[in-house]
């Protein structure tokens, strides 16, 4: 009997869309892994950058708005760019079901034109979701809110939104790893967001989804989160939730979710009963009533290991704003290596978590940080005496002598004898009479100065000598 295979055009036709420096590297990254049964579209200001991309379509935008030298920081230029170039950006993305929008928010292009980018996706009639990052906080204040402004506009053109903070990130990374290194990362957990929804889709595995599992997940649904583990061993499927769960990417707790797509990767090894389990973690978590989606891949490369990616939905403003106290930055294994510790339930997992001392992050402010609760008052070690002497203290068991030193004192004054005799204090003086109280001490002394002549006392002091 042959085997029936579907024709190509009844595939959901996804395209990835790099804008900007930033999702433009994250696209190059994607291109490389050779990520199955996507088109990848980048679209940049910057003519220079869109000429060493490596993806198979490409859109200047803003060519006479930028002279293809870039935005500048600027993400007016950036809108301008996009708008001018709208009938572009549309031929590059009609046809499609889905559109993944990647960039790093917080610059000129990325900021400024996927707002645009994304309203001709909707109104295109693609399910449309958004992955981008938030700067560093040693990019500076003005990048941050430019950010903070981009995203809130593109938040309202999207399906889903997910955003991921750099900052976090360098959780991910060891204090060694280089600027270059640190960067790549930000790539690789953008390309893994985009593989781990797109794999549930193009990719065959143990259990398949189609497209309308997870656009019932995605469509309208607002912001998202996206959290990633890895786990080995014997409990690798419940380690690699864990840590998802607990993930540094997630700025909030996903806690009360009401849609949960799950991507479980891994080799022919992996079990349906470790699967199941696992899935139960997640579901404990959430909503009751929440619709819970997920599916396996399979990567010849991942056998004793499963990957998870996680991406949690249909949160209110209350819920997003109450979470952020609920799970504040904290350690989470690598991003694609095994942990080094294999936890074996979600007691010990909690156990673990407290002991370690929680990283306060930044709020939605950028300023100050919050805390999952109310903080211990601070204890500052005592400071020392200038010369670093400890003090000395007497034993217990020893009695302590007090001493009267005014009584002491006392009985020394009546010891001692005042003579009786009265004391003649005596002075020396080399006056004889009264007279000579007006003689200079040389005279009194007998001393002579020159010649007794006195009609020498009107010649200088170096005529004398010579006479």
């Amino acid at each position: 009997m042959a085997e029936i295979l579907p024709e190509i055009e009844t595939f959901a036709r996804i395209k990835v869309v790099g804008i900007g420096g930033g999702g433009g590297n994250a696209l190059n990254r994607m291109v490389q892994s050779k990520l199955r049964g996507i088109d990848f579209v980048a679209i940049n200001t910057d003519a220079q950058a869109l000429h060493y991309s490596q993806a198979n379509n490409k859109v200047h935008i803003g060519k006479e708005a930028t002279r293809g030298l870039g935005a500048g920081a600027n993400p007016d230029v950036g809108r301008q760019a996009a708008e001018e170039s709208e009938e572009d950006i549309y031929n590059a993305l009609k046809h499609s079901e889905m559109v993944f929008i990647t960039a790093g928010y917080g610059g000129g292009t990325g900021s400024g034109a996927a707002p645009v980018v994304a309203r001709i996706a909707k109104e295109i009639g693609a399910l449309t979701v958004a992955i981008v990052t938030k700067p560093f906080t040693f990019e500076g204040d003005r990048r941050r809110k430019i950010a903070e402004a981009g995203i809130e506009e593109l938040k309202d053109k999207v399906d889903t939104l997910i955003t991921i903070p750099n900052d976090r990130i360098l959780q991910l990374v060891d204090r060694k790893t280089s600027l270059l290194d640190a960067f790549g990362t930000v790539d690789d957990v953008l390309k893994q967001g985009v593989q781990g929804i797109a794999d549930l889709i193009t990719v065959n595995g143990l259990v398949n989804l189609d497209f309308a599992d997870v656009k019932s997940i995605m469509s309208n649904a607002g912001s998202a989160l996206m959290g990633i583990g890895q786990g080995g061993g014997d409990t690798r499927a419940i380690d690699a939730v864990k840590y998802a769960m607990d993930s540094p990417l997630l700025e909030v707790s996903i806690q009360g979710a009401k849609g949960v797509l799950i991507n479980f990767t891994g080799g022919r090894d992996m079990g349906m009963h470790e699967i199941e389990e696992a899935a139960k973690l997640i579901h404990d978590s959430v909503d009751p009533e929440a619709n819970i989606i997920w599916g396996t891949v399979l990567d010849e490369n991942m056998t004793g290991e499963i990957r998870v990616t996680l991406v949690a939905t249909g949160f209110d403003a209350e819920r997003m704003q109450r979470n952020h106290f609920m799970n504040p930055a904290s350690k989470s294994s690598d991003l694609f290596t095994k942990p080094e510790t294999d936890l074996t339930s979600l007691e010990d997992d909690e156990a673990e978590r407290e002991a370690e001392p929680t990283i306060p992050f930044l709020d939605a402010n950028g300023s100050r940080p919050v805390f999952d609760e109310d903080p211990e008052p601070m204890v500052t070690a005592k400071p020392k005496n200038e010369y670093d002497f400890e003090p000395i203290t007497a034993p217990l068991d020893e009695e302590i002598v007090e001493f009267d030193f005014d009584e002491d004192l006392d009985k020394e004054a009546k010891d001692k004898k005042i003579p009786d005799e009265p004391i003649v204090e005596t002075i020396s003086s080399d006056f004889e009479d009264d007279d000579d109280y007006d003689k200079p001490a040389f005279l009194r002394e007998g001393l002579k100065l020159g010649d007794d002549n006195e009609d020498d006392d009107d010649i200088p002091s170096f005529v004398k000598k010579k006479l």
